[in-house]
């Protein structure tokens, strides 16, 4: 059978659905999602600019509301990424 394979970082998948990006472990309580609001063009690119944060419970039974602990926006997606990160390890260390 074979394995799904995810990006990680600090041995936890990002997964990108759409402007959405996921970034832990649904077996592990919470994960973060970050969803990308706006972007800016940089030459050929574009680049995520505003983003929001949400820690939220892993538990898809709850209700979408019920799901989310925590919310942010950020001008920048490595701001959002600082946030998101914080808020997940500190959330599964509690």
């Amino acid at each position: 059978m074979a394995e799904n394979k995810f990006l990680t970082y600090k041995d936890k998948p990002l997964v990108k659905s759409g402007n959405e990006i996921y970034y832990g472990d649904m077996t592990e309580p919470y994960v973060v999602r970050f969803t990308v609001l706006s972007y800016v063009k940089e030459g050929d690119n574009e680049l995520p600019e505003k983003v929001k944060v949400e820690l939220m419970k892993s538990d898809t039974q709850l209700p979408e509301k019920d799901r989310v602990t925590k919310d942010t926006v950020k001008d920048t997606f490595y701001d959002a990424l600082d946030v998101g990160f914080i808020w997940l390890e500190r959330a599964l260390k509690s």
